[in-house]
């Protein structure tokens, strides 16, 4: 239902391109009369977008473009996003980068973008639809694979666990949740594994979810955190309930998981490469505006990292802060 008016107020908005946006980010990188890449992310607050920020808006001064940047306060507002989507729109940009928060949500707008020759780079989290050009992302199944993976080994593959998943509207949401499920089902007989627990990574309500799990779970023996704001959150949630013994692994970087993982309360994490993501999104926009074909999906790297190999320079390559 909640997705139903998010929709009707958006066919409005495409007509009337009024809406005012709400959220952080805005102003134009780069110099000149180069083409705009308009890029529309999925959050603002968190480290990680900040470094794709710096990669996207680093190629654009490199390769003569203009950028803006822009995402909604929290990575669970998506009619802020929508806003945003709408005036980012009525610049005209040469190309969109969108990371949607609710693809459905967000249909009409791309529509309007095919409508005004936009080409459009879905980036970070797919975009369920067949406009976007090309997706520039990590293959989150196969990295949330690999934290099930560690979590399983780290807990000799017996006992019960937990994950907290930063949203389920979202394909790297939908990804990151479903890559863990399936690795557990197909190769780990002696986990149980409790229902998905959703904090819209956001680290209060992350910390307050895990301390419930906690709570009910007295023989839990470990947590599995989607993105960086659950994955602060778990941490919280675990220090605030006083539980000894639980292993915790992650996604993403951030200083909080950097510290964590090298005091010992956090196992491990993936992490992906944010800056080359907005590097490989401004140069797939580039190409795009150029009319080049591009592949249907560019992958980005991604590395499980922990305390063993975190100084490793290919690690700390990809970490942020």
């Amino acid at each position: 239902m909640r997705t139903q008016k998010i929709v009707a107020a958006v066919t409005g908005a495409v007509l009337a391109l009024t809406m005012t946006a709400c959220g952080q980010g805005g102003g134009t990188a780069g110099g000149g009369n180069g083409p705009l890449i308009a890029i529309v992310s999925k959050g603002f607050q968190h480290q990680f977008w900040q470094a794709v920020k710096k990669g996207a808006e680093d190629e654009a001064a490199a390769k003569g473009a203009r950028t803006t940047f822009v995402g909604p306060a929290t990575e669970k507002d998506v009619e802020q996003q929508v806003n945003m989507l709408t005036n980012e729109l009525a610049k005209s940009p040469q190309a969109l980068g969108f990371a949607a928060l609710d693809s459905r949500a967000a249909a009409p707008l791309l529509q309007q973008a095919k409508a005004q020759n936009i080409p459009v780079v879905a980036f970070d989290s797919g975009v369920d639809s067949d406009i976007p050009v090309t997706t520039v992302a990590t293959d989150n199944k196969a990295a949330a694979a690999e934290a099930a993976k560690r979590l399983a080994e780290q807990i000799g593959g017996q006992g019960k666990v937990a994950l907290v998943v930063h949203d389920q509207t979202s394909l790297s949401g939908k990804d990151r949740r479903d890559g863990f499920l399936d690795w557990m089902a197909k190769n780990a007989p002696g986990i149980t594994v409790l229902a998905p627990q959703y904090g819209g990574g956001d680290q209060l309500e992350s910390a307050n979810i895990t301390k419930s799990i906690i709570a009910a779970n007295p023989d839990l023996k470990g947590i599995y955190a989607s993105n960086e704001g659950s994955a602060i959150g778990v941490i919280k949630g675990v220090q605030e309930s006083g539980r000894q013994g639980l292993t915790i692994v992650g996604f993403d970087s951030g200083q909080a998981q950097i510290d964590a993982i090298n005091s010992g309360l956090m196992a491990g994490a993936v992490t992906q490469d944010p800056v080359d993501m907005g590097r490989q999104l401004v140069d797939a926009s580039l190409k795009a505006i150029n009319g080049e074909q591009l592949p249907k999906r560019i992958d980005t790297a991604y590395y499980w990292y922990d305390k063993s190999n975190i100084n490793d320079p290919k690690i700390q390559a990809a970490l942020y802060q």
